[in-house]
Formats: structure tokens, C-alpha cells, sequence
């Protein structure tokens, strides 16, 4: 499995501690706003604006702050203008970064990036860098003592998952961007549990970091993910699971 996947495993155990923080909140509402401005209000007709509305409800999101967010997108109401933004760099060891925003002000969002980056070690790069070694993948977590590997895998596949995994004590579902909205309906339709629900860039090789060089990964990772533009990061990062806990 991917350190993308293994980072996945983590945020996931972080989940409550942000969503306490108002963190998760926020980033929903930023995509929620961004989506229905690019693909319009209507749930059914913008897969986008679908995608993010389930990660809203799964967070317990208030339906009111939902349609809200959806009426700032389509400009029912006032509301602020994010661009979107992707920066690419270094981390430690040589392994490569993908950082996804959603900003108002993409001049002090670069500054921001950047200093995290020197911060722990790494340097932002040119576009094009890196971005080549990703591909856009949905991945599913179910824990693995409240499911049937079997069952569950039988019910993925046909599902049209692309494949199945574990890490870290959860089932891994991975599923190409077009089938992961089918996949997460099929498992949810068999009341199977899940504990994390996502599409984004999974890397198509790793690099293995140990002691120093793994520590600040992990803290460039934690930076990035707490600045109030970032909505996602991916790196190709393979730290064993017990560091990462630890750190």
C-alpha cells in the first residue's frame, strides 16, 4: 500500500480531534462552494458537488450549513471567491508532494507553502514536477473488525473496485474516480460501516524514509494539512505504520 494510504489510515484517527477544531468544516464548505460555482447547485447533475456533499453528512455536517455553502457557490448569496491551486515540491528524502488548495489570495498561499517546505527540509518545485507520478485514485476504509473480508470483497469488485487491501487494521478499498461513487452506494446499501471515503492522488511508486528524514515528513505533512488553504496533500512517502503512530 501507498504512504498516501498509510497517511489516510492516520488522518482518519486525527478525524475527531479536527473536526473539534472546526478544520474539517472548513474545507467542506470551501469544496461544497467551489463545486456548485463550477458545476451548479444541482446534486444529481454534478458529480463533484455529490461527492462532497456525502463527505459533508459523514462528518455530521448541519444540512442548513450545506445549503448554504451550496446557494454561496451559485450566487444565491454572498460569499467568497476561492481559485484553485496545486503546488508541487520535495519533501525529505527526496519524495515527491502534492498540494491541493483552495484559496482567496494565491500569492500569500505560494509564500505559506513555501516556508512550510523549507520549514522541514523540502523546496517547492515548478509545475510539472511531480504531479506526473500520481494518478487520481478513490480509496475506502472500512476497520476490519466491524466487516467480512470476503463478503466485502465480493461486494467491492462487483461493485467495480479495482482492488482490495489491508493496512493499519482497516480494509482498504481502491477504486478508479469513476466507480468510487458506485462502490461506496453498493457497501453503504449493505450497511457495511465506513470509516473514511475519498478521492485523490495516490503515487504510483514510493520512497521508504526512516528516523530523521520520517519525522519530517511527517511534520511537513501535519503543517501543510493544518494551513487553512490546504485541502488535501499526497506524497509518496512509505514510513512503517508504528513510526508514523509514534511520531
Amino acid at each position: 500500500m501507498s504512504g498516501h494510504s498509510k497517511w489516510a489510515s492516520i488522518k482518519h484517527k486525527k478525524a475527531a480531534t479536527d473536526a473539534k477544531r472546526g478544520r474539517v468544516f472548513t474545507r467542506l464548505i470551501k469544496e461544497i462552494t467551489v463545486a456548485a460555482r463550477i458545476g451548479g447547485g444541482d446534486a444529481d447533475g454534478n458529480p463533484r458537488l455529490r461527492t462532497a456533499i456525502a463527505a459533508a453528512k459523514a462528518q455530521n455536517m448541519p444540512q442548513d450549513n450545506i445549503k448554504r455553502a451550496i446557494k454561496k457557490g451559485t450566487g444565491d448569496l454572498p460569499g467568497q471567491s476561492y481559485e484553485e491551486s496545486t503546488f508541487e515540491g520535495y519533501g525529505p528524502g527526496g519524495t515527491a508532494v502534492l498540494v491541493e488548495c483552495l484559496t482567496d489570495n494565491r500569492n500569500r498561499t505560494v509564500a505559506d507553502v513555501r516556508h512550510i517546505f523549507s520549514k522541514q527540509g523540502g523546496n517547492l518545485g515548478e509545475v510539472g514536477c511531480v504531479n506526473w507520478m500520481f494518478e487520481k485514485k478513490g480509496v475506502i476504509l472500512v476497520e476490519q473488525e466491524k466487516a467480512d473480508e470476503e463478503q466485502l470483497m465480493e461486494l467491492a469488485l462487483e461493485a467495480g473496485a479495482d482492488d482490495i487491501g489491508v493496512e493499519d487494521g482497516n480494509f482498504q478499498v481502491i477504486t478508479a474516480p469513476a466507480a468510487f461513487e458506485a462502490v461506496k452506494a453498493a457497501l453503504e446499501g449493505k450497511g457495511v460501516p465506513i470509516a473514511l471515503a475519498e478521492v485523490s492522488m495516490h503515487p504510483q511508486s514510493t520512497v521508504h524514509l526512516e528516523g530523521k528524514e520520517a519525522e519530517r515528513m511527517l511534520r511537513l505533512m501535519e503543517a501543510l494539512e493544518d494551513h487553512d488553504d490546504v485541502q488535501d496533500v499526497s506524497a509518496n512517502f512509505d514510513i512503517d505504520i508504528d513510526i508514523m503512530e509514534k511520531i
